[in-house]
């Protein structure tokens, strides 16, 4: 189907975008904008109430995820009445768990899409506005596509656009891990990885443009595994190798990752790639091995330790964030305690942690869970205590050290003041020029806050260097 051009638009309001959940969805979301501002001329808007097009992407890793997507859509039909052209969809993992159920129970909604297929979205759109004003067709429901067609999404969304000088690549699609508790390999299907080629492509143009920064992303990114040119495999140390080569690219990331796929090549990189940060995802669940086989993580805390210590012998200040679940069905005191003692050993750097959530139709869901909430409850608290207690510690202690910081904005906070990241991912506002955006700079620690940092600027390399390089050249 031929989609409408920008010239002749059948809308003439914004886009409204809310997102639900992880980067990923993030990700997916600006993919989205871009492509319906390119098929469409569609730009984002801050209110549903100036959308022509209102999307919501969604998430299903915690529970009762279906009924706040109902919910929101009970307000949008409200908005709906109002204005009949208005189109909605739903994408994400919720809409592919669900797409029949909401095709059912919200007839407000137009198109309903999964995470692999948002790139058919202006089709599905077309779609729907040509069954909306076809009056024979009497039993008019939401057009729907929650396939899973792989790499094709990735062939067919619209070049990078920089927001900023620090964006994220997804290298891959999907989990093959099937954790008992998980949803995603049912809503986002299996591991699926990007050509090696496509992802330097994507990762080149946003050098380009003045990205210095790259966050890879995946269910488990570090499963990555893309075929070459040559019809080699490349893993993700190879593509962290070669993407260091790529000129202006200064500060690697990656998440989230699977233990199980920590290689030492991977491990390697620690060593021997210095834009690699010095700060690793890396989620366990639980300090207990009884309950990691129970949830089919396939590793024990031993190995998972091993892992960390490894590093940390490679970057002594690697700063450790994970994902933990309390009250798994299953899990007694003695496995609680297992967990606190395995995060007062590691020290961990602002982590999250939750209430276990039965997702339908994954194993865990029929497993008998026979401790009370109330329990639960108790022990999410002493964890949390224990983590917000790392994380604070960890703030205080970088007070008085100096940081390398990339420039991102202007702060939140003054005019007068920039705002840019540690490797540690700690926000910092200095004072500090506009013209800072987009270097590196050193800073030193002054102050520390519950979700920021206090500096002042020691050095300004890139600066410094242009400055001299100008000079030279009268």
């Amino acid at each position: 189907m031929a989609h409408a051009s920008q010239t002749d638009t059948p809308f003439d309001g914004g886009l409204y975008v809310i997102t639900y959940g992880c980067q990923m969805n993030e990700y997916d979301s600006d993919k989205m904008a871009s492509l319906l501002q390119k098929t469409y001329g569609l730009e984002l808007v801050d209110s549903p109430d100036e959308a022509d097009v209102v999307l919501m992407n969604t998430c299903s890793v915690r529970e009762k995820a279906q009924e706040k997507v109902f919910s929101e859509l009970g307000r949008w039909s409200k908005w709906k009445a109002k204005k009949p052209n208005r189109v909605i969809g739903v994408g994400g993992c919720v809409a592919s768990q669900e797409g029949n159920v909401i095709r059912q129970r919200a007839p407000s909604v137009d198109v309903i899409f999964g995470p692999q297929t948002l790139h058919r979205l202006p089709a599905m759109i077309d779609e729907a506005l040509r069954v909306r004003g076809d009056d024979s067709i009497k039993k008019k429901k939401a057009v729907i596509d929650i396939t899973f067609p792989e790499i094709e999404k990735f062939d067919n969304l619209p070049e990078p656009e920089v927001n900023g000088v620090s964006a994220m690549v997804s290298v891959m699609e999907g989990c093959s891990k099937y954790c008992t508790f998980c949803v995603v390999p049912y809503t986002r299907g299996e591991e699926v990885s990007r050509p090696f080629a496509d992802v330097m492509r994507e990762i080149e143009t946003l050098a380009q443009q003045g990205v210095r920064e790259i966050n890879l992303l995946g269910q488990n990114v570090n499963a990555y595994r893309g075929e070459m040119e040559d019809g080699e495999i490349a893993d993700l140390a190879v593509l962290i190798h070669a993407m260091r080569e790529i000129d202006g690219i200064d500060r690697i990331r990656y998440t989230t990752s699977h233990p199980n796929e920590m290689t030492q090549s991977l491990i390697d990189c620690y060593a021997e790639v210095p834009e690699l940060v010095s700060h690793l995802h890396l989620p366990i669940q639980t300090g207990s091995d009884r309950v990691l086989a129970m949830m089919k993580r396939n590793h024990m805390a031993i190995e998972y330790k091993s892992t960390i210590r490894k590093i940390r012998a490679l970057r002594p200040n690697l700063s450790l964030s994970g994902d933990f679940i309390v009250g798994f069905p299953g899990e007694t005191c003695d496995d609680f305690k297992e967990t606190l003692a395995l995060v007062e050993e590691l020290n961990y750097d602002r982590s999250f942690s939750f209430i276990y959530s039965a997702r339908p139709g994954t194993p865990a869901a029929a497993f008998p869970d026979e401790e009370t909430m109330e329990k639960k409850k108790r022990r999410l608290y002493h964890l949390q205590e224990l983590l917000n207690k790392q994380t604070a510690e960890i703030s205080e202690s970088m007070v008085g050290t100096t940081q390398r910081i990339l420039v991102e904005r202007l702060s939140r906070n003054s005019f007068t003041e920039i705002a840019g990241r540690t490797e540690n991912n700690r926000v910092v506002n200095v004072e500090g020029s506009p013209d800072l955006i987009g270097q590196f700079i050193d800073v030193k620690i002054t102050e520390a806050y519950t979700n920021s940092l206090k500096g002042e600027i020691v050095a300004t390399p890139e600066a410094d260097k242009y400055e001299t390089q100008q000079f030279h050249a009268l």
